[in-house]
């Protein structure tokens, strides 16, 4: 066995045991790129050697999908398919675990129609209403992980030789996931450990607002009343941990849906649905998007915006401090869940339940009140940098540091 496929082991293994935290008889849902099958494979195996009941396999393809994104008619992407809705949605409330592994061509989707790029993401959000509540209530253990793919690493890596550029990807990708250490596992707990004690010490501020200063920022952010911060681990309804991402290095909560004034520019490319939008800008009053300004994905990122009313206000508010490991890489992965862990970020559209106590168990209307944004979407983009200072106002309007120059000032 080489060290590629041992490194290629020890990540399924992670990533079962650690990301989904897999359980006797429990089912699995992988959703996977055919670039990815290697490391699907290998889940599949660490799966039920955990266990597992069944390992059920949603195999896509790029070139197949960009096809139909060329060729099929706009109404096609205006209806979701019931039957991949009812299959997640039965999962999920029968318990099953959830792993899905990103791959795709940041630019895969440049020259596709932005309308039935926007009508797909509205419809999918649409269908899978049911399913995204009890996700983001961590109703079951879920996962996001990634596999190096040819259109990505010819992204991320273009100066190196065509034949180095997927080695090297799947490099960086077992560097920041902790594959490179003696004990993967015993490394995921003790950052989690880490990233647990940021939060604890957050919670125990409960600041009112945060407030973010840097080139092209000037934001305040409302935090709801009895807001939870969380690191890197969450709890499933049965008690049992999973890592919603691999790699994280964020502490996150929500913001105040009605509470957000001010502007923030990005510091980072966001790759969304196939298609990189750059430099841009948001401007918000109450806590909604009032103005958009971009130089580079200005038609996509106006139809992100517009994709219902949520989707023009925050959901998430996540610390990352700049000298993360994954900012340290000075690598640009054009992959959120890379980039968003290099990088203070937010999300537009929804927030999670858990992150105000008692969420989890509230109704939609109880969710409301408290401030808690819901919509079809929860999109992350990057704005944090070395130059970024952000205060924590207390509810008597003390002001305390909570990031200087881009770190940690507690």
């Amino acid at each position: 066995m080489t060290t590629f496929d041992k490194k290629l082991e020890k990540y399924a293994e992670l990533i079962v045991k650690v990301g989904v935290n897999v359980q006797k008889e429990q089912k699995v849902f992988v959703l996977s790129s055919l670039d990815a099958a290697p490391l699907t494979r290998l889940i599949t195996k660490y799966a039920f050697k955990a266990g597992a009941k069944d390992v059920i396999i949603d195999w896509r393809d790029e070139t197949v999908s960009l096809e139909r994104y060329k060729h099929a008619p706009l109404s096609v992407f205006e209806e979701a398919p019931k039957h991949q809705v009812a299959e997640k949605t039965e999962l999920a409330k029968e318990g099953a675990c959830f792993i899905s592994i990103v791959s795709d061509d940041p630019d895969l989707f440049k020259d596709v129609d932005n309308k039935k790029i926007a009508a797909s993401q509205k419809a999918m959000g649409e269908a899978l209403t049911e399913y995204r509540e009890l996700a983001m209530s961590n109703t079951m253990s879920w996962t996001v992980v990634a596999a190096s793919s040819p259109g990505w690493a010819d992204k991320v890596f273009p100066n190196l030789k065509p034949e180095e550029r997927v080695r090297a990807l799947w490099e960086a990708i077992f560097e920041t996931t902790r594959i490179n250490t003696n004990d993967p596992i015993t490394a995921w707990k003790e950052h989690d450990k880490t990233l647990n004690a940021k939060a604890k010490s957050l919670n125990e501020k409960q600041f009112k607002t945060l407030h973010y200063k840097a080139p092209g920022t000037d934001l305040y952010i409302g935090l709801p009343e009895d807001h939870i911060w969380v690191g890197a681990g969450s709890y499933n309804k049965k008690g049992h941990e999973f890592m919603a991402n691999m790699p994280t290095e964020e502490v996150f909560c929500c913001a105040e849906r009605n509470n957000v004034n001010g502007y923030v520019s990005s510091t980072k490319p966001l790759s969304y649905a196939g298609n990189i939008i750059d430099q841009f800008k948001l401007t918000f009053e109450n806590g909604r998007i009032i103005k958009v300004e971009a130089d580079v994905g200005q038609a996509i990122l106006e139809e992100l915006i517009a994709t219902d009313e949520g989707s023009h206000y925050l959901g998430e508010v996540a610390l990352v401090p700049d000298p993360s490991p994954i900012s340290q890489s000075h690598i640009l992965f054009f992959s959120t869940l890379f980039d968003e862990n290099a990088s203070n970020h937010l999300a537009i559209g929804s927030a999670y339940a858990f992150n105000v106590k008692g969420g989890e168990n509230m109704t939609r209307s109880e969710l409301d009140e408290k401030g808690v944004n819901t919509s079809l979407t929860h999109v992350d983009f990057m704005i944090g940098s070395d130059q970024m200072d952000i205060d924590g106002v207390t509810h008597s309007g003390e002001k305390i540091p909570v990031f200087r120059n881009g770190d940690w000032a507690f």
